[in-house]
């Protein structure tokens, strides 16, 4: 089991990405258009960011990514009418 070592310092919205800046420096980007309910937020909605030890909360939008699968690039929910 992989351990996740690096804290978040923090989130933001810009240019189409939710950009998390860890401890270490390194920068997790997230790209809005590839998970549903975070294409369907607002700028604000999409600033309004809440981190934890272990991910990132949108409570506007009730959405939840892990930093251990944004990291494997897991953006979240899959559009099932898409991927079809």
């Amino acid at each position: 089991m992989r351990t996740l070592l690096d804290t978040a310092r923090s989130g933001s919205y810009r240019d189409g990405e939710i950009v998390i800046v860890m401890q270490s420096g390194r920068k997790l980007r997230i790209p809005v258009a590839e998970n549903p309910r975070l294409a369907k937020g607002t700028p604000e909605q999409l600033n309004h960011i809440e981190l934890s030890p272990f991910g990132i909360h949108w409570p506007d939008l009730d959405e939840d990514l892990s930093f251990r699968g944004i990291a494997e690039g897991d953006y979240g929910q899959l559009d099932l009418k898409r991927s079809k």
